[in-house]
């Protein structure tokens, strides 16, 4: 007989998965209080290297249904959400999204969803990627200086260089000046 288990994730301390939780109770589904697992974790972190997301591997087994609320609860990175689905189908584990529909994105037309899910995710990261660079592109032609602003100025760098030569540590310097040793070390080579 299949299992039901609940995967609710939060960003930060502040936010509840209940509503998660209610959510995935109203759409029809029966849950025990011991298969719902909670974690506050970015979504940016990959599934895998999410702590109760690992748990939740090892006791999914055969048959199991695992219910999320929304594709974004199993990661922002639309190649994460995919291998996530791939490896639980390769264990015969159905995924449902309430969001998508109750669909499970095991099945074909999940997998289906999965395909233009992930083809309309890189569309838009290279979309991003090209306004990025007419953006930096334009900036350049504007004269407009790139990067990160010094941290020290032009005389500040020629003091750093002095004192290095006189025997100067680098802890010594960043406390002074007010950086980092790796702006220190970054004054020293540019002289």
């Amino acid at each position: 007989m299949s299992r039901v288990f609940a995967y609710c994730r939060v960003s930060t301390a502040d936010q509840t998965p209940d509503n998660q939780i209610l959510e995935i109770q109203t759409a029809g589904f029966q849950l025990e209080p011991r298969r719902v697992i909670t974690e506050t974790v970015s979504g940016s972190t990959a599934a895998m290297e999410r702590r109760g997301f690992r748990k939740l591997m090892d006791r999914l087994d055969w048959d199991d249904v695992l219910v999320v609320t929304k594709l974004d609860r199993l990661g922002r990175n639309a190649m994460d959400v995919r291998a996530t689905v791939e490896r639980l189908a390769e264990m015969s584990v159905r995924v449902h999204c309430l969001a998508l529909g109750g669909v499970d994105l095991t099945s074909p037309a999940g997998k289906m969803t999965m395909a233009v899910i992930a083809a309309v995710a890189e569309f838009e990261r290279d979309l991003l990627v090209e306004r990025t660079q007419a953006g930096l592109s334009r900036a350049k032609a504007e004269g407009k200086k790139l990067g990160r602003p010094a941290s020290l100025t032009l005389e500040q760098m020629e003091a750093v260089r002095k004192r290095r030569q006189d025997g100067a540590s680098l802890g010594a310097l960043s406390k002074e000046f007010g950086v980092s040793r790796s702006a220190i070390q970054r004054a020293e080579q540019r002289g």
